[in-house]
């Protein structure tokens, strides 16, 4: 069997490309839906659920690749011709069909990959480039974007190979023609006028074909970020001596060996300070966090669910602090609330003040077992029992 095409037969190359390349959808299809349906209550499940995930992901690079070489080869051979010229609607959807799954060959794992890349945590690619990408910044909005995209197109390629699988089993089994017998190994008998392809027409159809999926898809919700069942707690405003005009909480905690970091969007800190105090107690601050507003990257809902913080039964965190002037800096030395868990907690931090603004950092070590937050997951190499907090604001003295 000749390795290249012609104009009549497909060669063995395109042939390999063919069946590589349904060998490997139809795994991943099936792969992706059990692995999104696995639990990840105890440490075992959310290594297992993990490790799945990352044969999804690392199978869908390799569609990739596969799919960019299929298509370079398939742009330098002839396209054998169609076996019923006489038929063109068939012949136009058939081309639309084909137009359809090279793209979604592409794109469907193209923008898991670019999701990936743009989200922090939760079952790494197993390509050693994998993780990231050129151009792609940890990002929550394209992060949503491309997840919807990643399903939008995965529903067109699913409908694609419906009725590219259709129309072979038509071809078979009721025109009973060389059809599908052409794209398996050996070289069947073909005659007659064979059918010249269009590609403007089919390729402004499969073009219009995702726009609508797309529409259809905004339309739906699919590009909008997930909410948890916990909502965000609203806050009221607190008095203060000292304003926040800006500030970040911030969290890493390390997931399957690699780090993972979020931040509470929404607390306020009732702050009391006085600055001409160099040793000992200089004043206190009262912190307010809605949980529901954390962002932990991929694994967000899991961390709000009632194994972690529990988000809708505790909806705020608080910590109530003594400021204390030490010889090298500040500590804030208090009470940290989480859950139904208090327990005492010490914030080392620096402090510059300038013309009556001033800017904190402050770094902290956490047990995440103290505060009853994971207590299925206890090996430490699935999800580490650290957590460091990362805390900076800058306030300005009140009037």
């Amino acid at each position: 069997m000749p390795l290249k095409n012609s104009h009549s037969h497909y060669g063995a190359v395109t042939k390999t490309f063919h069946w590589l390349t349904a060998l490997l959808i139809l795994t991943l299809i099936p792969l992706g839906i059990y692995a999104n349906g696995l639990p990840y209550d105890t440490s075992e499940a959310l290594a297992h659920k993990a490790w799945m995930f990352s044969l999804h992901k690392s199978l869908g690079v390799s569609v990739f690749f596969v799919a960019l070489a299929r298509i370079i080869w398939a742009l330098s051979q002839p396209k054998p011709g169609g076996l019923h010229p006489d038929r063109r609607g068939e012949t136009w959807i058939a081309e639309t069909v084909h137009w359809l799954l090279y793209g979604s060959l592409l794109v469907v794992p193209l923008s898991g990959w670019v999701h990936h890349a743009a989200t922090t945590g939760f079952a790494p690619i197993w390509w050693p480039f994998g993780q990231s990408l050129p151009f792609v910044p940890k990002s929550q909005a394209v992060a949503d974007l491309t997840a919807g995209l990643h399903i939008v197109f995965e529903r067109v390629l699913a409908l694609s190979i419906f009725l590219h699988f259709a129309g072979a089993m038509k071809h078979h089994f009721v025109d009973r023609d060389a059809t599908l017998r052409r794209m398996w190994f050996g070289f069947p008998k073909v005659s007659g006028v064979l059918a010249a392809h269009r590609v403007a027409g089919p390729l402004a159809t499969a073009l219009a074909v995702w726009g609508a999926a797309i529409v259809i898809g905004s339309s739906l919700g699919v590009f909008t970020r997930q909410e948890t069942s916990a909502a965000t707690a609203g806050l009221e405003a607190v008095q203060s001596d000292w304003q926040v005009q800006q500030g970040t909480i911030e969290i890493l905690v390390r997931q399957l060996g690699s780090e993972v970091s979020g931040s509470f969007s929404e607390w306020t800190a009732s702050i009391r300070f006085d600055d001409s105090v160099s040793e000992g107690r200089a004043g206190d601050v009262n912190v307010t966090i809605a949980i529901g507003s954390l962002s932990l990257g991929s694994v967000t809902s899991q961390a709000l669910g009632s194994d972690f913080f529990n988000a809708s039964a505790f909806p705020v965190a608080r910590f109530t602090a003594d400021i204390v002037a030490i010889e090298q800096g500040y500590e804030a030395q208090g009470v940290l609330t989480i859950k139904d868990q208090s327990v005492p907690v010490t914030l080392p931090f620096t402090l510059d003040i300038n013309q009556g603004v001033a800017q904190m950092q402050g770094t902290t070590l956490l047990d995440r077992r103290s505060f009853a937050i994971g207590d299925g997951q206890k090996d430490e190499g699935t999800l580490g029992f650290g957590v460091t907090v990362n805390i900076s604001l800058t306030a300005a003295r009140g009037s």
